[in-house]
C-alpha cells in the first residue's frame, strides 16, 4: 500500500555528512547532559515511601494527586492499582520525615476529602531495590543490544548490524539526554519506552536494508550510492504510513493520557522522531562508509547450464 511514488530518486546520500555531524554533535550533548546533570529517577529507582489505599466508590486519581501534591510532596506517582477503588500512592523519601509520618500526613489531608478511605499498605522502598533495578535495566539494555546485532549479522551482514546498532544506541543515548536536560522523571515505565524504542528503530533499519539487497539484486548497473537511495526513496510511503500511524497513536497517550503515561509517552515520541531519522541518516551512512558492496549480500557459483563468460552468471542470495 502507498499513499505516493517517487519517480525519482532522492539523493540522501549526497547529504550524510552534514545529518551525521549534526547527529554526533546531538549525541555529544546529550552524553555531556548525562554525566553533568544525571537522571531524575523516579522513587522505584531511589526508594521511598509506597501507600495502597481503597475508596468505597472509583477514586478521582487527579484529586488524590492534588491533595498529596498540595503537601508540598514533589514527584509524586498516583495511579490506579487492581480496580478503580484502589489507589496506589509513591512518595520519594524526605529527610527528617519517616515512612510513618509521612503516611500519617498523606491520610490526613486524604481523608478530609473522603472519610471512608482505608489504607491498606504501606512500606519503605529501600535505595538498595532501586539499585537493582539499575543493574537489571543496564542488562536488559545490553542483552538487547547483543540480540539485535546477532540477527542483523546471520540476516545480512556484521557491517550492517554494526551500522543499525550505532543507530539504534544513538536513539536510546539521545532519549536519556533529553530527559537529563529538562530532568523529567526517568521510571520504570520510560525505560520500558527505551526499549521498545530500540526494536521500533531496529525494525525500520531492516526494512531499509532488506530494500538495500533488493537494489542490489536488481539494479547491477546502480553503485553503492545509488543503491541506497534508491531504497530509502522506495519506502518512504511505507515510512509515513507505519510511523504517521504509531505517532498517532503515542500523541494521543501524551495528550490524553495524564500523568501516569506522559513521560513514557514522551519517550516513545522521542524515539520514534529519531528512530526515523537514525535509520536514513546514520544507519544507511554507517553502512555506506563502512563499504558495503553487493558481494556482501550476493553469494556466487555458477551453475551448469549458465554460460560463465555471462557477467550476471551465478548472482544468487
Amino acid at each position: 500500500m502507498e499513499f505516493f511514488k517517487i519517480r525519482k530518486d532522492i539523493p540522501f546520500m549526497r547529504h550524510a555528512m552534514v545529518f551525521n555531524v549534526i547527529s554526533f554533535t546531538t549525541f555529544v550533548l546529550a552524553v555531556v547532559f548525562l554525566f553533568s546533570r544525571g537522571l531524575n529517577l523516579s522513587v522505584e529507582f531511589t526508594g521511598g515511601t509506597v501507600m495502597e489505599v481503597s475508596y468505597s466508590q472509583p477514586a478521582d486519581v487527579e484529586k488524590v494527586r492534588g491533595s498529596v501534591s498540595g503537601l508540598g510532596f514533589t514527584d509524586v506517582l498516583v495511579q490506579n492499582f487492581g480496580t478503580a477503588r484502589d489507589v496506589i500512592i509513591r512518595l520519594p523519601a524526605q529527610k527528617g520525615l519517616t515512612t510513618a509520618q509521612q503516611s500519617d500526613r498523606v491520610m490526613a489531608a486524604l481523608k478530609a476529602d473522603d472519610p471512608q478511605i482505608v489504607l491498606q499498605r504501606t512500606e519503605f522502598v529501600g535505595p538498595q531495590v532501586g539499585e537493582e533495578l539499575v543493574h537489571d535495566g543496564l542488562k536488559a539494555l545490553a542483552m538487547v543490544v547483543v540480540g539485535i546485532m546477532i540477527y542483523l549479522a546471520f540476516r545480512f551482514e556484521w557491517k550492517y548490524a554494526v551500522a543499525a546498532i550505532i543507530a539504534n544506541l544513538h536513539d536510546v543515548v539521545i532519549i536519556l539526554g533529553f530527559f537529563a536536560f529538562f530532568q523529567w522523571e526517568f521510571s520504570l515505565a520510560v525505560l520500558a519506552a527505551v526499549l521498545a524504542v530500540l526494536g521500533y528503530s531496529v525494525n525500520e533499519s531492516v526494512v531499509i536494508f532488506d530494500r538495500v539487497r533488493e537494489n542490489f539484486r536488481r539494479y547491477r548497473k546502480m553503485n553503492t550510492v545509488q543503491i541506497i537511495d534508491s531504497a530509502i526513496t522506495s519506502t518512504i510511503s511505507r515510512t509515513i504510513i507505519t510511523h504517521g500511524s504509531t505517532q498517532i497513536m503515542v500523541l494521543s497517550m501524551l495528550l490524553f493520557g495524564g500523568p501516569t503515561l506522559f513521560y513514557f509517552a514522551l519517550a516513545l515520541t522521542i524515539g520514534i522522531l529519531f528512530g526515523i531519522y537514525s535509520s536514513v541518516f546514520v544507519a544507511a551512512a554507517i553502512a555506506m562508509w563502512l563499504g558495503i558492496k553487493r558481494e556482501d549480500l550476493v553469494k556466487t557459483g555458477i551453475r551448469k547450464d549458465e554460460d560463465p563468460n555471462d557477467p550476471n552468471a551465478g548472482a544468487t542470495v
